[in-house]
């Protein structure tokens, strides 16, 4: 399926870019052969804008377990310097 447009294409075109944005392929739309816009499904574009929420938040939260954390965290020193 297509999913890069020029300015032009995308504008003469809107209704099928429309259909495939929405069908979950996100389309790019390019000006000067640089890509410029991007457009997505509502669905997809609600899912990449939701509210995270605090990290204390979900810290507090009763069913968060130890094993649900990623506590892992590099052996590495750093670089040895000479002052």
């Amino acid at each position: 399926m297509r999913s890069e447009w020029q300015l032009q294409e995308a504008k003469g075109n809107f209704s099928q870019l429309i259909r495939l944005a929405a069908g979950g392929d996100a389309q790019v739309v390019t000006v000067h052969g640089k890509p410029t816009a991007v457009v997505v499904s509502a669905e997809q574009y609600v899912r990449l804008t939701r509210h995270k929420g605090k990290l204390s938040a979900a810290l507090l939260q009763p069913d968060l377990g130890i094993e649900d954390l990623d506590l892992a965290r590099s052996l590495d020193a750093g670089r040895n310097i000479e002052l």
